[in-house]
């Protein structure tokens, strides 16, 4: 179990120099915020280079706080492979959105939260999560053919002036005619009965926040596609769809439709169902908790 005080605690770190913060001299930064904090920084691991440990793998090192300095998708992947842990995984912000990183601690820098550990004892939630076939969602789902801009995303990221270009056009085309989502059994006011380009799942204390995003133009599909890339969904027009305990997606014309969980892509099926559930590890908290 995770010790009731920092200055006790051995810690894992694992950052990716992939991520959007997370260059040599911010690696070493945190370093020395975990000395300066009395915490025992015992190992510090290069994902994906160096694999996400496993909850065997921590035990078997008394790993008391598994540390993550990465973007959401790399937090993903390594909450999912300590799902089950009795420790506890400090989430902090080493990537370009930082969601959950910012859930758990505010919008502060890494190197302040883990000032805060050194003079306080560490707290962990169990956050609401969503659940789905596909494995847990910290942050939020996206369904539906505005998931194309993740394309454009990466290009970006990678500064590829050519793919940029190219995936900009596709994703422009893709989200006005690809095949489109809806919530399935589920009565909602003013609900497009053709779908949407794109449906959010943000999970929720009390239940799946769900929205629908749509455009009535390749001008309006634009704007939302910089919308989809900042994740600042609410720039768009949107249907707002309740909270849900469970939230059943479908494709009308039957395609498998696009799928983003945290920010990464996954093979979507032409139905998805996503459940609200805690989370399966402990997350240090340094804020109080408001879901």
């Amino acid at each position: 179990m995770a010790p009731e005080t920092g200055t006790s605690s051995k810690v894992w770190l694992v950052c990716n120099a992939a991520s959007g913060s997370n260059n040599d001299a911010a690696v070493e930064e945190l370093i020395a915020a975990f000395e300066t904090a009395g915490l025992d920084l015992d190992r510090v691991l290069r994902f994906p280079d160096d694999p996400a440990p496993s909850p065997a793998d921590l035990d078997v090192a008394g790993v008391d706080v598994l540390t993550v300095f990465g973007g959401d998708g790399t937090t993903h992947s390594v909450v999912m492979k300590a799902s089950g842990w009795d420790g506890a995984v400090l989430v902090l912000p080493g990537g370009t959105m930082n969601l959950l990183a910012k859930r758990m601690h505010g919008d502060v820098p890494a190197p302040e939260i883990v000032a805060r550990l050194g003079t306080a004892p560490v707290r962990t939630v169990r956050p609401n999560v969503i659940r789905s076939r596909h494995g847990i969602g910290l942050t939020g789902a996206l369904a539906g053919p505005g998931t194309v801009w993740n394309e454009v995303r990466e290009a970006m990221r990678a500064m590829n002036v050519i793919d940029f270009i190219a995936s900009t056009k596709e994703a422009i085309a893709q989200s006005a005619s690809g095949p489109k989502v809806k919530v399935d059994g589920i009565e909602v006011d003013g609900a497009r009965e053709e779908g949407y380009a794109a449906i959010t799942i943000v999970p929720k204390d009390d239940g799946l926040r769900a929205n629908g995003y749509y455009a009535e133009s390749l001008a309006d599909y634009a704007g939302q596609g910089i919308a989809l890339l900042n994740r600042n969904f609410r720039d768009g027009p949107h249907d707002e769809m309740g909270r849900h305990p469970k939230l059943r997606l479908v494709c009308p014309t039957g395609e498998p439709m696009g799928l983003l969980i945290d920010g990464e892509p996954f093979d979507g099926a032409a139905e998805e169902e996503f459940e609200l559930g805690p989370c399966e590890v402990a997350l240090v908290t340094t804020k109080e908790f408001d879901g």
